[in-house]
């Protein structure tokens, strides 16, 4: 298998560059033309667990004014092979305090690269230090 094949990688590069065009416009044709018109894509948000195309395309269309603004701080694209790739962005949504997360697995389909799975969450302060237990004292690793 070849990792980041170079054909493969500008493809993707440029999908999610499209798809990052098209989720600050909102343009809802568009988004939903990256995503997988399948039951299995699923897509976790910030406060929403959706399963299958159909439930994606509902949540994109019942939001009102669309993604909040923000500027990508790094975008990290890994090909496997001629058809599957992960696309990673953080980045700042306009006036928030905190860092965002984006995961996309991307597959070739007979219609061109699509999402099939896509996580976005946002970075909480002090998320990776460890609770006190209940005693008082710091959880070991």
């Amino acid at each position: 298998m070849t990792i980041d094949d170079p054909e493969a990688l500008a493809e993707v590069t440029a999908a999610v560059e499209a798809y990052e065009r098209a989720l600050m416009d909102n343009d809802l044709a568009a988004l939903d033309a990256f995503f997988w018109d399948s039951p299995l894509t699923v897509r976790y948000g910030v406060a929403e667990n959706l399963y299958g195309f159909d439930a994606i395309a509902a949540f994109r269309a019942g939001r009102s004014g669309g993604s909040p603004p923000r500027v990508r701080q790094r975008t990290q694209i890994t090909t496997f092979g001629a058809d599957l790739a992960v696309a990673n962005v953080e980045f700042l949504r306009d006036g928030a305090p905190l860092a965002g997360r984006q995961s996309q697995t991307w597959i070739r389909t007979p219609r061109g690269w699509k999402v099939c799975a896509a996580h976005v969450s946002l970075l909480r302060e002090g998320a990776d230090e460890r609770s006190p237990s209940p005693s008082g004292e710091r959880e070991s690793s």
